[in-house]
């Protein structure tokens, strides 16, 4: 009505009113009437942005990979992005110059720039291990750009979604990947089969001088026996010399006494034989008669009668008749008998 118009922008909607060149109005999320033949009104988006990317490269081993992610930013400086890029609204609400959409296209770019100048420097190998070292490598470098400063941009992240290589080549890295895990399960293999035979060789170790150990105990058992035999043997010797010692002393002491017996016999006999003599010395020139009378002294009366029957039978020739009694047969009866 009569040029003037009405604008409604929201919170995330950064406008600026300009009149003769100037800004006279700005703010985020500003609603006012505006006279539309001498204004401009420029509207930057202030929320945050995702914008996708994916291109070729090529790395230091001369191997091709596709990129693929996608970078959040927003923009900080609005006056800053209106002052490069053309972020004036029409009469219908609609952006007059594609200008908005070169902002994200020229941050893509330097996106690229950075990533270039990291997948050059790495391997194949390397690139596709890097991941989140490749995105801080990255985002560092975007943040010393002096273009991202220009524009008034502030970058909030950066995602790597994927890294490819080229299907042969990553058939090639596949079949590689999967000999380099086939070896390393063999060499698994192998492994256990050396330590199955290192174990059963300590286990048999062990039982080998389990035994030993029990032999040699054994065989300080049978010593020990045999140590202790040889001791009870040398006591009963020792026991049997000390009996054989005392049976020693005691012949010996039978056979002083036996000799000393001798000696007093000896001596005995020399003394009735000196005795003997001396009375057959005595009697030598004695009357036979006498001698036998006195031998006859104290006699027992049997013997006197056999004596005198002896003395009967040396004179039987002057005897023609003798008459024994029997009173006097038993007599001498009796005497024996006695």
């Amino acid at each position: 009505m009569f040029g003037f118009r009405f604008i409604k922008t929201q919170p995330t909607e950064y406008v600026i009113q300009y009149r003769d060149g100037e800004p006279s109005r700005q703010g985020a999320g500003l609603s006012f009437w505006y006279f539309a033949p001498s204004s401009s009104i420029v509207v930057v988006p202030t929320a945050s942005v995702n914008e996708p990317f994916i291109f070729p490269e090529t790395t230091a081993d001369f191997q091709e990979v596709t990129v693929q992610g996608q970078i959040t930013y927003r923009v900080v400086d609005p006056v800053r992005t209106a002052s490069l890029l053309n972020f004036t609204i029409g009469p219908k609400g609609a952006y007059v110059s594609e200008d908005p959409q070169k902002l994200s296209q020229r941050l893509i770019d330097q996106v690229q720039v950075a990533m270039r100048a990291e997948v050059q420097g790495l391997s194949l190998k390397d690139i596709l291990a890097s991941g989140e070292a490749l995105v801080g490598r990255v985002l560092a470098e975007l943040g010393r750009q002096p273009m991202v400063e220009a524009l008034g941009i502030e970058l909030l992240g950066l995602s790597l979604l994927a890294v490819k290589p080229k299907p042969e080549t990553a058939k090639a890295l596949e079949a590689e990947a999967r000999e380099a895990l086939l070896r390393r399960a063999d060499e698994a293999i192998y492994s256990r089969r050396n330590a199955a035979v290192e174990q059963e060789r300590t286990i048999k170790e062990n039982e080998l001088a389990t035994e030993i150990a029990v032999e040699n105990k054994k065989r300080q058992v049978r010593e020990a026996q045999m140590e202790a035999e040889r001791a009870v043997q040398e006591r009963r010797l020792q026991i049997e010399r000390d009996k054989m010692a005392g049976r020693i002393g005691l012949e010996q002491q039978n056979k002083e006494l036996v000799a000393l017996a001798t000696a007093n016999q000896r001596e005995d006999a020399d003394a009735k034989a000196y005795g003997l003599a001396a009375m057959m010395k005595a009697f030598a020139n004695a009357d036979p008669k006498l001698l036998q009378a006195l031998a006859s002294v104290g006699m027992d009366p049997g013997k006197l009668m056999a004596l005198a029957f002896r003395d009967l039978a040396d004179n039987a020739a002057k005897i023609g008749q003798l008459n024994v009694t029997p009173d006097l047969l038993r007599e001498i009866m009796k005497g024996r008998e006695a």
